[in-house]
């Protein structure tokens, strides 16, 4: 689990791309348009955007397209193939449906994969912005601050600060939303950089736009668009991180269902039964993937490069 991308001779994340926007701080409805449009003529990014719609969708629905619940066990059906009469995907190994094991656990691999990065995104958004724009003490205490996080390995943090505290879901998205902040700071701090000597933040200062106003209408809006890419990336990693701290017994505990948790329980009959940690794993493996096509997508329609002029 690495880092934004990094200068060879520095410890910042490389320039992120940001796109100037009108002094007004909003993108141009043509621009607006024309992103869209790239972003739909990307087949991977579009494919990965409906399968990922779809996945939410089911797993929101979960009790209408499953006839059973997660934690109901059919003893007389223990480790029963794909394909058998009632059980679409089979059972585990103490009966229980797959299909609804894996539509109940991709709630709990969605939200761990989804809502701290999105906090952790707009902390670090706040943070970083706030050390480029002030600079001086400020970028100094901020930034130092955060180094300390920094220093540790990603996922070796992720479960200090799991096993430290009491396993559920909650900890999963603390520990990750901890470790995570850093990351979107540095990105943060880095696109302020490229921002603050641009021709249309002097203009406002010329014209006496006070500090509030300069960060909120002109700057924010610039170092935005990195960060969202940065973010989805970082979603289906997310996922994994997840799942891993559920493989470890730091996450979610049975019989709550969970993608990392089922992989974690399959493997006591992985040769007898191999579907039952096959499926989630395959369903971490695409989601994690689908996420990442989505990150590119979104970062190839926000380049101004390729805005049609």
């Amino acid at each position: 689990m690495t880092a934004p991308d990094l200068h060879p001779h520095t410890d910042r994340p490389r320039p992120a791309s940001v796109t100037p926007m009108s002094l007004q701080g909003g993108v141009p409805p043509a621009q607006r348009a024309w992103r869209l449009k790239s972003f739909a003529r990307d087949r991977a990014a579009l494919a990965a955007a409906i399968f990922l719609v779809v996945i939410a969708v089911a797993v929101v629905f979960a009790p209408v397209l499953s006839a059973y619940t997660p934690d109901e066990a059919d003893n007389l059906a223990r480790n029963a193939p794909m394909g058998t009469a009632g059980h679409l995907l089979g059972t585990d190994q103490q009966g229980r449906d797959m299909l609804a094991r894996l539509l109940y656990g991709g709630r709990v691999s969605l939200i761990v994969g989804v809502v701290p990065t999105i906090v952790a995104g707009l902390i670090g958004l706040l943070l970083g912005v706030l050390a480029g724009f002030f600079r001086g003490l400020a970028d100094q205490i901020i930034m130092r601050c955060l180094d300390v996080i920094f220093a540790f390995p990603m996922v070796l943090l992720a479960i200090a600060i799991a096993g430290a505290m009491r396993p559920g879901v909650l900890t999963e998205v603390i520990a990750i939303t901890v470790v995570l902040i850093p990351y979107f700071a540095r990105l943060a701090r880095t696109a302020t950089d490229g921002v603050m000597p641009m021709p249309f933040i002097e203009a406002a200062r010329a014209a006496g736009g006070s500090s509030f106003t300069i960060l909120t209408r002109y700057v924010l809006p610039n170092v935005f668009s990195p960060v969202v890419v940065y973010a989805t990336t970082l979603m289906g990693l997310m996922i994994v991180v997840g799942s891993g701290l559920s493989f470890l017994g730091l996450g979610v505990q049975p019989p709550t269902a969970d993608w990392g948790a089922m992989v974690a329980d399959g493997r006591v009959v992985l040769r007898k039964a191999p579907h039952v940690t096959v499926l989630p794993g395959l369903l971490i493996l695409v989601v994690s993937l689908a996420f990442n096509f989505i990150g590119d997508g979104i970062r190839d329609a926000l380049d101004p490069r390729t805005i049609r002029r």
